[in-house]
């Protein structure tokens, strides 16, 4: 009993991937890319479920439609947690956004744009904790910070002389949807973002990986490891 005590803390910790960092593996690379396809099509769906049932907050009031962003922050939450290394979060989240775009999406290229903007969010937090911690909370932070640059993305009204450069082009015709809005309205957005970000992305995403650790999805990862040794006597 004293044994199994003092080691208890033991399995909670957070395994870091392996050194060096940037030492990244093959399996890494397609794990990842399967990770960010699949999502993308969860993306894909979640998008014209969003703009069915959900568009009803509208008439209502819009900007409580932010609580139902999170899952489109997933891609990155998930492929921090699971390869651990730097880029990972931006790598899954840019795969999953070109996967949700093949089958056409009312956002056109601009969802590409959304997906690096999300993606550096989530890399920002694992990269503020070292890319040592990965239990919830660091998942919830991941969630939180997809949330700044999108949000930046959607409510900031852009130069129409953007629109002559040909490469910011998408961003001048598919940013900035809510720019008219005024400025209380686009703060409980923001908050609105946070929470999906925190709940539906963080700690979903975290529950997820969770659950890819105990179907043995995961054995050659870190995540794979810590369910290991949480099993161990």
């Amino acid at each position: 009993m004293a044994t199994s005590t003092t080691e208890a803390p033991s399995t909670r910790r957070s395994i870091p991937a392996t050194r060096p960092l940037l030492g990244w593996r093959t399996v890494d690379i397609l794990t990842l890319a399967f990770l960010g396809a699949a999502l993308g099509v969860a993306f894909w769906g979640w998008g014209v479920f969003y703009n069915g049932p959900i568009t009803a907050l509208k008439i209502g009031y819009a900007p409580l439609m932010g609580l139902f962003v999170g899952p489109w922050f997933l891609a990155g939450i998930v492929g921090g947690l699971v390869v651990r290394r730097p880029g990972a979060a931006l790598f899954c989240e840019v795969v999953a956004a070109l996967v949700s775009m093949v089958p056409g999406t009312e956002w056109g290229a601009s969802v590409l744009v959304s997906g690096i903007l999300q993606g550096l969010g989530a890399e920002l937090a694992f990269a503020l904790l070292g890319y040592r911690l990965f239990g919830v909370g660091a998942a919830a932070l991941a969630g939180v910070l997809s949330v700044p640059l999108e949000w930046l993305f959607e409510t900031v009204s852009y130069p129409a002389s953007w629109a002559e450069v040909p490469v910011l082009s998408v961003l001048a015709g598919g940013g900035g949807w809510y720019a008219e809005w005024v400025w209380r309205d686009k703060l409980v957005y923001l908050a609105a973002m946070g929470v999906s970000g925190v709940v539906l992305a963080g700690v979903v995403g975290w529950l997820l990986v969770r659950a890819l650790a105990r179907a043995g999805a995961l054995s050659a990862f870190p995540a794979g490891q810590e369910h290991r040794e949480s099993r161990a006597v």
